[in-house]
């Protein structure tokens, strides 16, 4: 992180190499404090923060969305400055979905046959989020949100049929939003040819390439990355992969999409020992995002999925992100706990 954005912390913020780095710190010791208060509170207790948080997050959506108050960077209104705090929304809905996704199902066990008790509310509570969230315009987290909503209903075993229809529509709905908007549509066109548009949408994707292929097995050195100089935009948060496979080689980005599995296999093991059903989807919601998100950013990295904007977590510059990641690995070590007793 402090590599990625010490070329950008000089020429765009117009200050110290440090200066990205030094905020995303503080915001690390703060995800500290969360990690270590989701790790101890009992799990079960956030049942209660489901609603209540889902409510906030609703409201956080749309007051980014009013003049004034919300922050707009390059056309998107996503973040909520409070004074020297920045926050994104978005984040904080992902973990809301989650919690109110777990707690419905698991309130309604004895009835995931039944579709309009189950997979309507809580397909409802994402089709809300997602309306909000495209208004900013963001397409990337519903999709997130989406994906991990299904896959919680696959684990508290609802109808596959009906699942396989509403995951149909999904694909078939995201792909018309993408569509829709010129630059999303734009996206998609530079994601199946990035070399039509090297020198507008697909340079990102191409400059991307070229700084992991160019970093060969063992990579330049930390600190070394040349995409990082002005050549890969957004190199410390949508791109990072790039510069982390640029400087750390094959090696290096292998370790780290290696560490995504140790994560994912490490949750899913808690949510197949968790003592409840709320804990099992809990832990298997929390799994799913980090995931889903991972490859996502990744995948957009290496040119092999659409660029959609989500951060790599606990990698990329951005201080919700990593809090929020932080608390839900926090949340997952509290279910693992318990499962283990």
């Amino acid at each position: 992180m402090l590599s990625a954005s010490s070329v950008s912390s000089v020429h765009k913020f117009d200050s110290s190499p440090f200066f990205q780095f030094s905020r995303q710190l503080r915001y690390a010791i703060l995800g500290a404090v969360a990690f270590v208060i989701g790790s101890r509170m009992n799990y079960l207790n956030a049942a209660r923060l489901a609603f209540p948080s889902a409510i906030a997050s609703a409201v956080l959506l749309l007051a980014v969305l009013l003049p004034g108050v919300g922050k707009t960077v390059n056309g998107s209104s996503r973040w909520l400055a409070l004074g020297p705090v920045v926050i994104q929304p978005a984040e904080l809905a992902k973990l809301a979905v989650i919690l109110v996704a777990a707690t419905i199902l698991s309130r309604r066990e004895q009835h995931m046959d039944l579709p309009e008790r189950t997979i309507r509310p809580v397909l409802f509570v994402v089709g809300v989020f997602s309306a909000l969230l495209i208004l900013q315009p963001k397409l990337g987290t519903p999709i997130i949100m989406g994906t991990v909503a299904l896959l919680m209903l696959f684990v508290a075993k609802a109808h596959l049929g009906h699942l396989t229809k509403w995951a149909l529509f999904g694909l078939f709905g995201a792909v018309a939003m993408a569509y829709a908007a010129p630059y999303r549509r734009n996206r998609m066109l530079a994601f199946l040819d990035p070399w039509e548009s090297a020198d507008g949408i697909g340079l990102q994707t191409i400059q991307s390439q070229v700084g992991i292929a160019s970093g060969g097995l063992l990579g330049r050195g930390l600190g070394a990355s040349r995409a990082k100089w002005g050549f890969l935009p957004e190199a410390q948060t949508d791109f990072i992969f790039a510069v982390v496979a640029e400087e750390l080689g094959v090696v290096g980005g292998l370790a780290l999409v290696l560490g995504f599995g140790l994560f994912g296999y490490l949750g899913f093991h808690t949510a197949l020992r968790a003592p409840d059903s709320f804990g099992r989807l809990l832990a298997a919601g929390l799994t799913i995002w980090i995931i889903t998100q991972a490859t996502l950013n990744i995948g957009m990295a290496l040119g092999l999925m659409p660029i959609t904007g989500e951060p790599l977590p606990f990698v990329s510059a951005g201080g919700s992100s990593l809090v929020t990641t932080l608390f839900a690995s926090g949340l997952l070590v509290g279910v693992a706990r318990r499962g283990h007793h």
